[in-house]
């Protein structure tokens, strides 16, 4: 049997692609036969029938707890974030008092002193913005090679590309959590019967700002 794909053979995107994660939620459903199967638990024996009562009580358990863990993993990235917020409200300050800094930065900074997104688009919004703030103070830094002489602002800096690091890895990890939710709401039969009843849907994960993506297409050296 030949290959589904053959790298050989088969048609190669040589010019590249570009990927984005999709922003769609899709509903968990089941069929008549979920039913049926259900039906058949109980009347052809009784104790399959209980034990799998039991293995929906617990799965609903499990999804409840992985929303308690999500929850949980999409503060810590808020909490990454309000540091980023101040880091770089320091930053500019500091560059203010050396440069004359662009208003605009201020008052782009100044937005998002508010604490936590209320929600993961506000969230990836909110890191999307920061992106674009920390890309005007670190071009306004590079702008004037003297400044890194200055401790403050160079430790200023160095806290914004640590903080970054960190809210990347905080996003990775509750991305792990939003693979697992996804996968396991669509786990035949009993997750996916759970899932279902109870409205639940596929989450959208983190992805990388557009201010980010353009900035890796960048020259660097």
């Amino acid at each position: 049997m030949a290959n589904m794909l053959d790298e050989l053979n088969d048609p190669v995107a040589t010019e590249g692609r570009d990927v984005g994660v999709i922003k769609k939620q899709i509903p968990v459903k089941v069929g008549v036969g979920s039913l049926i199967f259900e039906i058949l638990l109980w009347v052809l024996l009784i104790i399959p029938g209980i034990v799998f009562t039991v293995m929906k009580i617990k799965a609903k358990n499990y999804f409840q707890q992985l929303e308690q863990k999500l929850q949980h993993n999409a503060s810590q990235i808020d909490n990454y974030l309000e540091q980023r917020v101040m880091v770089l409200q320091n930053c500019a300050r500091l560059l203010d008092k050396a440069i004359d800094l662009d208003k605009t930065t201020f008052e782009n900074i100044a937005k998002y002193r508010s604490g936590s997104a209320a929600t993961d688009d506000d969230r990836n919004a909110v890191a999307g913005e920061l992106d674009k703030v920390s890309r005007s103070v670190n071009i306004a830094f590079e702008n004037y090679p003297d400044l890194k002489a200055h401790k403050e602002i160079a430790d200023a800096m160095q806290q914004n590309m640590y903080l970054q690091r960190e809210i990347t890895a905080a996003r990775e990890l509750y991305n792990d959590t939003v693979n697992a939710w996804n996968r396991d709401i669509f786990a035949w039969p009993t997750k996916q019967i759970v899932a279902a009843r109870a409205g639940y849907t596929t989450r959208i994960p983190f992805a990388a700002s557009e201010e980010i993506k353009e900035a890796a297409r960048s020259v660097f050296f």
